[in-house]
């Protein structure tokens, strides 16, 4: 079995994504596109928020779309966190407890281009820790042109995130999320897809080994290029971390092409990863974190 962790649809299409003629895929498309790549079912995120796109995909055109397609997919919500008047102090319980009731699991992807650090994100964080729904991120290097949770080299920010919200399941994902797996990282590259050998020492490793609340989000092409760019770190990473990385796709177009189960499948048919972290990446670790009881 395969659970896509990172996917998005519109109900219709609107406008196209800037300098394109493509827009999302339509849950059709979807379902074509896994079919055709052995995936049988998905996580819908939302988006949300106006630094992400042209057009949105709200929590209730993702829930209709969940409604038409139950053996397929399963809902997240994005709740914004300038939400409830824009306050450090709002409420946002109300929201949250609200979309799980209606079936959500999760909360995502969070694309607000905020600071991590700050005060509205980390209220976010504390109502999704205390209403025990995982969250995914798309970490950015810096404001405007951008999108996503801004966070310095090394990942300060997000370490103290991990720090002050242990019971919190943060999913981390993005290209400098992603390049962080490398000492080597620098500002010029972070928010691109470095090559080459992995350097011993990176963030990415040292916060997976030091804190058990986050996650890897092993989708899009920051995803696939970080553990493909150094194959020997990528089979390696991949199990020791195996009970904490989740597949994902975030196919976003009907022309993505993304290759992460053909590489995981022939991972494990060559003996380069065991069966136990096959399973576990391809849809355990999903079905465990979001209780999907399959």
């Amino acid at each position: 079995m395969f659970i896509d962790a990172h996917l998005h649809t519109v109900i219709r299409r609107g406008i196209p994504h800037p300098g394109s003629s493509e827009n999302f895929a339509t849950p059709e498309e979807l379902i074509a596109m896994m079919d055709a790549t052995g995936v049988d079912k998905g996580i819908l995120l939302p988006l949300t928020t106006p630094e992400c796109g042209y057009q949105c995909s709200t929590n209730e055109d993702i829930l209709e779309v969940v409604g038409r397609y139950p053996d397929r997919f399963h809902a997240f919500c994005d709740v914004d966190p300038r939400a409830g008047r824009n306050s450090a102090t709002a409420d946002l319980s109300c929201q949250l407890k609200y979309y799980r009731q209606r079936g959500c699991l999760g909360i995502g992807e969070v694309t607000a281009n905020l600071p991590i650090g700050d005060p509205l994100v980390w209220n976010l964080f504390h109502y999704a820790e205390l209403c025990n729904m995982p969250l995914i991120f798309h970490l950015a290097p810096y404001r405007y042109n951008c999108y996503g949770l801004i966070d310095d080299l090394g990942l300060p920010g997000l370490e103290a995130a991990l720090q002050a919200f242990p019971k919190l399941a943060f999913i981390g994902h993005s290209p400098p999320f992603w390049a962080e797996i490398s000492s080597d990282v620098t500002l010029e590259n972070r928010n691109a897809y470095p090559g080459g050998p992995v350097r011993p020492g990176g963030t990415i490793p040292r916060l997976m080994a030091t804190y058990p609340n986050l996650w890897c989000g092993w989708d899009a092409a920051s995803g696939y290029n970080a553990l493909t760019r150094d194959p020997e770190f990528g089979w390696n990473f991949m199990e020791q971390f195996n009970e904490r990385i989740l597949f994902g796709t975030d196919i976003c177009a009907p022309s993505n092409k993304h290759l992460h189960a053909a590489w995981l499948r022939q991972s494990v048919a060559d003996g380069k990863i065991s069966r136990e972290t096959f399973e576990n990446i391809s849809w355990r670790n999903a079905n465990r974190l979001f209780k999907l009881g399959l």
